[in-house]
């Protein structure tokens, strides 16, 4: 019998660990984890041509790309995908492909990051609803975007279709 040229443990490091030495590393991890405070989320541009699809929060001012955290045991590349469904009611086809990933400095915190996916081939699912988290959603051209549109989605814009040099912030 041949012997498979893949690992058996899929990359995982983890996998090749006894059980006492898997709950050291686990413990070890979360400890880390508590004192590092990061946290890591996506975000999703939806192309159409010349279009994006935005949104508009209830409990925060401006417009944006669709997204949010990343939880537990999901991939970064996932929770785009499911983000983008959740918030504005279409499913992405395929794999998103990652653009960029930035520090999202804000007035809340310094210890959030944010991966950047483009998204050119999904489909509707249903129409947009607005609920108690999305107050708005819709297409609109690039050269068009809405006033209140945050500076970090105008700048996601400008390196997307303009090549304007990325930056490392959001």
């Amino acid at each position: 019998m041949q012997k498979s040229p893949l690992p058996a443990n899929n990359g995982n490091p983890l996998d090749e660990l006894t059980r006492w030495q898997r709950i050291k590393a686990r413990t070890f991890l979360f400890a880390v984890g508590m004192r590092r405070r990061m946290t890591l989320g996506v975000r999703a541009m939806l192309i159409d041509g010349n279009r994006i699809f935005l949104i508009r929060h209830t409990y925060m001012p401006g417009w944006q790309l669709p997204g949010g955290g990343i939880e537990p045991g999901e991939t970064a590349e996932l929770s785009a995908a499911r983000e983008v469904d959740e918030e504005t009611g279409y499913r992405v086809i395929g794999r998103p492909k990652l653009f960029g990933f930035y520090q999202n400095l804000s007035a809340a915190t310094n210890r959030d990051h944010v991966a950047l996916y483009l998204c050119r081939d999904f489909e509707k699912l249903r129409d947009f609803a607005p609920n108690y988290e999305i107050a708005e959603a819709g297409w609109f051209n690039i050269d068009a975007l809405p006033d209140q549109s945050t500076s970090g989605t105008r700048r996601r814009v400008a390196e997307v279709f303009a090549g304007a040099e990325p930056t490392a912030t959001w």
